[in-house]
């Protein structure tokens, strides 16, 4: 019998609790309807008798205290809401909980932003890990020694998993089913939930926004221009030249300031630009490219299917509503 704990923190959404419990309770079930016994002991898990959910006024009671769990086989992480650094302060005791359930040897899952949590305990520094693509810049300023996987769906490393954003969970949950079981009850359960399974990235649904939050005007302002100008082709020496930069300092500083080299981040800009023209418009696919300023077909696609995951064709097939009217 594997020993599940699937914590309630402070800051909790019921959502996700409820599909944590209630995917292992169907396993356990599909298990049984197999003529094989149920491998998952489940039980929710807070600080207090009585844990109040962020996301409405509901309340959830838990099958024990922290305090009462001996010791547990995995612990599920769910995401918090709201401010990150208000939910790790009101989660301490739970941190400490989770760094001595592990020492002890358990294995811990992190789901969607439940990562802040889970690199409040320093389990994962040094280590990767993924989050909701829409917290990344906030993850790395917070947690900046741990290995920040942009787009993964599913990271695992040494008995510490994380997913990606919001409905990612599902599949890092499937991921666990199949490591526990086997695959063929993980493919059961993907289709019983009708869940994508082995989906890797979160990367066609990730909006870049644009690093900004750092304290280097002489690069937001390059930010700024490039945002402005997507039409145009940029060269490093004509960025560093706006703000009477060497190349090699201004590369260094943009780098540290955005988390991108000057390459990547015009590259995300101009391949999120296409991708709200491709959502929005009837341009075809040149006109889009030209309009972000590519001339090279082959470097459009390639580009636009590294960031996004998907080819420009099949993202407008995706996306694109106006397309199919």
């Amino acid at each position: 019998m594997k020993k599940v704990a699937i914590l309630i923190p402070e800051h909790s959404t019921i959502h996700v609790v409820a599909i944590s419990r209630f995917m292992f309770e169907t396993v356990n079930q599909f298990l049984i309807n197999s003529g094989r016994e149920k491998l998952f002991d489940v039980k929710l898990v807070g600080q207090q008798k009585q844990m109040q959910i962020i996301d409405g006024p509901f309340v959830v009671s838990p099958d024990l205290l922290i305090n009462e769990v001996d010791d547990t086989d995995l612990i599920i992480i769910p995401p918090m809401a709201g401010n990150m650094q208000e939910g790790i302060s009101a989660n301490r005791s739970t941190i400490d909980w989770i760094i001595t359930q592990h020492q002890k040897g358990s294995e811990v899952a992190s789901l969607c932003v439940g990562a802040f949590l889970l690199a409040s305990t320093g389990l994962v520094n040094g280590k990767k890990c993924s989050t909701h693509w829409g917290f990344n810049d906030e993850f790395r300023t917070m947690f900046p020694e741990v290995i920040l996987q942009d787009g993964k769906i599913v990271t695992d490393e040494d008995g510490i998993y994380s997913s990606g954003g919001a409905n990612s969970c599902w599949n890092l949950l499937l991921y666990l089913i199949e490591k526990y079981v086997d695959r063929e009850t993980a493919i059961l359960t993907s289709k019983y939930f009708a869940i994508d399974i082995d989906r890797t990235s979160q990367s066609s649904f990730a909006m870049f926004k644009g690093q900004k939050e750092h304290k280097d005007d002489a690069i937001r302002k390059i930010q700024v221009y490039i945002e402005s100008n997507i039409e145009e082709k940029f060269t490093v020496e004509d960025l560093a030249e706006k703000v009477a930069l060497g190349r090699r300092s201004f590369e260094r500083r943009f780098k540290l300031a955005t988390n991108n080299s000057v390459l990547e981040y015009i590259q995300r800009v101009k391949i999120e630009a296409a991708k709200r023209s491709i959502e929005s418009s009837r341009k075809n696919i040149n006109e889009v490219m030209f309009d972000v300023g590519y001339t090279d077909t082959k470097a459009f696609r390639t580009t636009f299917k590294k960031i996004t995951g998907l080819s420009p064709v099949e993202y407008k097939n995706k996306y694109n509503k106006i397309a199919t009217d």
